[in-house]
């Protein structure tokens, strides 16, 4: 075995038995490069990535392949999801050098770091040919790679400079965005227009606060479109709920099979945000099955969530393929069915518009059950009993199949995406497993990832932290514990928020750039400062850190974090080109308009009111509250014994108070 063995990430020691010499990143390992002077090979995956396992099997699990990198490289495994750190610099590197990323991400550089060349998926010759013409110009001709090498820095680094912007009114700039977006709007199945189809969620969170605050009742319609079609699609599992990754169509039907945490997180508090304008059933469905698959098959005893499932899994002759725990072909589907295949066949599409490919079917809806029921001479109610009864029994069966490979170390940043879902599922349905769930996941961050020193850790598995954490880790979990106060009204979770604030404002704020860097200044630098700006399926950790210091400079009237906030948002949002990469930031801005309020709730019943106020969705209000007097500076002497008071605010300055929530709540809403 090679050195991974010693590692604990699922994806390193899948590679543990390889021929490859594969080392982990770190300061030996770096520091070997350099003695020995030698380039390093940086491959870059995870676990659940079907193309990486493709190319370990094909490459790295192959002796002549292993003979070539092992004889003239340092060879290094990263797990992306682990290290995104290292992920991230070397993926803008293969965007600058091919205008395209991906993983599996492979990258040769320089004995001190640099890159020089690299791409993603590559065939086995091809990629012992492309290393030995490398190592051949690395000793013939030395000078051109560190040319190359030099010229890929600067452009690296350039990428980090935010230029500064003259623009006087931002405002003036956010329709014209949102009109170019929605060029690039699929109005048949919702989404983008094109494939493969990522949910995006943030993308329209976004979308839905925008049309509503701004009565733009067609950008609603297209949300409801789209959140309606992915919940119909094969991208979700009707039958055990959570989605997948993305789908490789423009109808969300056949996906890439990967489960990954951080996906259903976003999900969950998409959907309930979507229920609470809607009250769509579909969307509650959709919740209460994702949460339950989150539950089942993810939640730990320790109340932490794992990783990810991976798309690939054993088929009846034992081999590894993708998807399949999650196809069925029509023959196995009659057999289970029985005598409700026809029925069965029109609502999940068994019929060209459901094929996959050879004789499999991914499961997808196309129509509602109303229409459904018409057509059939059934009543809904019947249509929807026996819909729950086809999805129990394939369940049934599906389970007694092989499993997809679980990833089982815990992400702090994931944790704090899915800790939020569940918050967010408890606002919108009052379910109180779900947040006894959520303070189970704070309670197990508290205590096993935020260490005496202050700092969080990135990642735990078999009882141990490991990694310094990242910005990732500090803003989701500050926007985590403050949307646990907003259902408890318990100011321990702004404390904790405001001294994780208080921790990445020393260790991960740059002054000179007005952002915050991915790395905390106690890690070893990499090759060039990482300022995460753009957000991805994952909203970037200095959009939800500028969200987040918003929040809490109203909680403390703390006019340092406020200026802060706003000088993030106003250096991004002149420079937006493409708003899809930017909706946080848009989302962020729009907690600057005129239309934002705060309400404060001071009464003996305030966690009671507080709940009907959740269940409504009003995106632009800040709301606060307490028990008894409160010495949060929002709060400070706004508690009266016996009665009930209803603080509208806006712009710093508040209404005289009401004494009866539904007057405040009009107030709110006006």
């Amino acid at each position: 075995m090679n050195e991974l063995s010693k590692e604990t990430s699922p994806y390193l020691l899948q590679h543990a038995n390889n021929p490859v010499h594969w080392k982990a990143w770190n300061s030996n390992t770096l520091s070997q490069a350099k003695t020995n002077n030698q380039l390093i090979i940086v491959s870059i995956g995870y676990s659940a990535c079907h193309w990486c396992h493709v190319m370990e099997h094909e490459s790295f699990e192959d002796n002549e392949v292993a003979q070539t990198m092992n004889a003239h490289f340092t060879n290094i495994k990263v797990d992306r999801e682990e290290r995104p750190d290292v992920d991230a610099v070397y993926m803008k590197a293969i965007q600058i050098m091919t205008g395209r990323g991906g993983w599996p991400l492979n990258i040769v550089t320089l004995p001190d770091g640099r890159p020089i060349w690299g791409g993603t998926y590559f065939r086995k010759n091809e990629w012992i040919n492309s290393l030995e013409q490398l190592q051949e110009l690395y000793q013939s001709q030395p000078e051109k790679m560190l040319e190359y090498a030099e010229k890929l820095q600067t452009g690296l680094e350039s990428l980090s400079i935010i230029p500064e912007s003259k623009t006087e009114v931002l405002q003036d700039l956010i329709l014209p965005l949102i009109e170019k977006w929605k060029k690039s709007f699929d109005n048949d199945f919702g989404g983008m227009a094109r494939a493969p189809k990522f949910m995006m969620p943030n993308n329209y969170a976004f979308l839905m606060r925008y049309g509503f605050q701004n009565n733009d009742q067609a950008l609603l319609d297209f949300v409801d479109l789209t959140l309606t079609k992915m919940a119909y699609g094969g991208l979700f599992d009707t039958i055990d709920g959570g989605f997948s990754r993305y789908s490789v169509d423009m109808k969300w039907h056949v996906p890439h099979f990967e489960k990954m945490l951080y996906d259903n997180g976003q999900l969950v508090s998409l959907y309930a945000d979507a229920y609470k304008r809607t009250k769509n059933p579909l969307y509650k469905e959709v919740i209460e099955k994702t949460l339950s698959f989150v539950t089942r098959e993810w939640l730990t005893d320790e109340g932490a969530f794992y990783s990810a499932l991976d798309a690939d899994s054993l088929n009846q002759e034992a081999h590894l393929e993708e998807g399949a725990f999650y196809v069925w072909t029509e023959i196995e589907l009659k057999e289970i069915l029985k005598e409700d295949f026809d029925l069965f066949s029109i609502v999940f599409n068994i019929n060209p518009f459901g094929h996959w490919e050879h004789d499999h079917y991914v499961l997808i809806q196309s129509q509602t059950l109303e229409a459904i029921s018409k057509q059939n001479e059934i009543s809904v109610v019947a249509l929807q009993t026996k819909k729950q009864q086809w999805e129990k029994m394939l369940y049934a069966v599906r389970e007694n199949r092989s499993k997809p490979r679980l990833d089982d170390k815990c992400l702090t940043s994931w944790n704090a995406l899915m800790l939020k879902g569940f918050v967010d599922a408890y606002k919108a349905l009052h379910d109180q497993n779900y947040l006894e769930i959520a303070h189970q996941n704070a309670a197990f961050i508290i205590q096993k990832l935020w260490s005496p020193e202050g700092n969080l850790l990135h990642s735990y598995k078999n009882n141990q932290a490991s990694i310094n954490g990242f910005l990732e880790d500090y803003a989701t979990v500050i926007e985590a514990f403050i949307a646990l106060y907003e259902v408890t009204f318990d100011e321990k979770w702004l404390q904790y928020s405001k001294q994780l604030a208080d921790y990445s404002l020393e260790h991960f704020y740059d002054k000179t750039s007005s952002f915050f860097t991915f790395k905390s200044d106690l890690d070893e630098a990499l090759i060039t400062t990482h300022y995460e700006t753009e957000d991805n399926v994952i909203p970037a950790s200095n959009s939800i850190i500028a969200k987040n210091l918003y929040r809490l400079s109203i909680y403390f009237n703390h006019s340092y974090y406020e200026k802060i906030s706003t000088e993030m948002i106003h250096k991004i949002i002149p420079n937006i080109d493409y708003p899809s990469a930017f909706s946080n930031w848009l989302d962020a801005f729009l907690n600057l308009s005129p239309q934002q309020k705060e309400l404060a709730i001071c009464s003996k019943d305030a966690v009671l009111f507080s709940a009907q106020y959740n269940q409504e969705y009003i995106p632009n209000v800040v709301i606060a509250g307490t028990t008894q007097q409160s010495s949060l500076p929002f709060l400070a002497e706004r508690f009266v014994e016996q009665k009930n008071l209803f603080y509208v605010c806006q712009n710093k300055t508040c209404d005289l108070p009401q004494e009866h929530f539904e007057a405040a709540f009009k107030d709110l809403t006006s």
